[in-house]
């Protein structure tokens, strides 16, 4: 199997062509916890099969890096938009994914998404764990999202666990629990954010929908203005505009998605 590896602000992807190989969507599958094992690996937080249909259409499906499937992920998306961009020549086009149909744009690296509105907005809580009581903001941008603003001095440096597994399938959630992005307000109105992801079950160093999430409320409780600049732990930025009022509308969520690399999948890895 043909395989490329791309990154959108640290958050990588393999993806496959679903145009060149058949029957990718029954055989991916069984191999993905292999293929994202980070040792005996090619490493990756998920896999993308592409299948393109109608011009400028393609319908993509998203595997965890545990092989469990979801509706939606915003960095994987803009990262099958390079794709289709660089081995298709569509710098404009329609994705097709479990959420919805996302519009794409292709810039060289740059990648910009155009997202629906957001739903299930829950009110303010306050979540106990062993940690103590963590005041947190539910919403679904494809997958549900906490937002839990902290004020870690160190932030970027705490380990995030045991929190945030423990708010990830906190017993006050629906059931899935959800992504947790922890949110800091740095000067200036940027929004510092770090993830911890379900199917990954651990942190990664971006959560494009994460970051939406954390935006349309940062704008709506004051946080920041629009458009909103989110600072990855990658070091990459994104940068979400509201389209309407936040967090209840639309969006856009632009950002790099940069190539690693094109090789083989050894059939010794899926153990043929």
């Amino acid at each position: 199997m043909r395989f490329a590896k791309l990154h959108g602000a640290g958050n990588d992807f393999l993806v496959f062509d679903g145009g060149v190989e058949a029957g990718l969507e029954s055989s991916l599958p069984p191999a993905v916890a292999a293929l994202c094992h980070r040792r005996f690996g090619l490493g990756a937080d998920g896999v993308l099969l592409l299948l393109p249909g109608t011009a400028r259409e393609a319908r993509l499906v998203y595997w965890n890096a545990d092989g469990s499937t979801a509706s939606f992920c915003a960095n994987g998306t803009r990262c099958a938009a390079r794709f289709a961009a660089e081995r298709w020549g569509w710098d404009e086009l329609l994705l097709h994914t479990g959420y919805a149909p996302i519009p794409a744009r292709v810039r060289e690296a740059q990648v910009t998404l155009e997202l629906p509105a957001a739903t299930e907005l829950s009110a303010w809580r306050s979540l106990a764990t062993a940690e103590g009581e963590h005041r947190a903001r539910r919403l679904v941008v494809g997958v549900p999202h906490l937002v839990v603003p902290v004020d870690w001095p160190d932030f970027w440096d705490r380990p995030l666990a045991p929190l945030a597994p423990a708010l990830r399938a906190h017993g006050d959630l629906p059931a899935g629990g959800a992504n947790v992005s922890f949110v800091r307000i740095e000067a200036g109105g940027e929004l510092a954010v770090r993830s911890w992801e379900r199917g990954v079950e651990g942190e990664t160093l971006s959560c494009g929908s994460g970051d939406v999430a954390v935006a349309l409320v940062g704008i709506a409780e004051g946080w920041c203005r629009a458009p909103a600049t989110v600072r990855t732990a990658s070091g990459r930025r994104l940068v979400v505009v509201p389209r309407g009022e936040p967090p209840a509308c639309p969006s856009t969520l632009a950002g790099p998605a940069e190539w690693v690399a094109d090789g083989d999948v050894s059939p010794e890895l899926l153990g043929r």
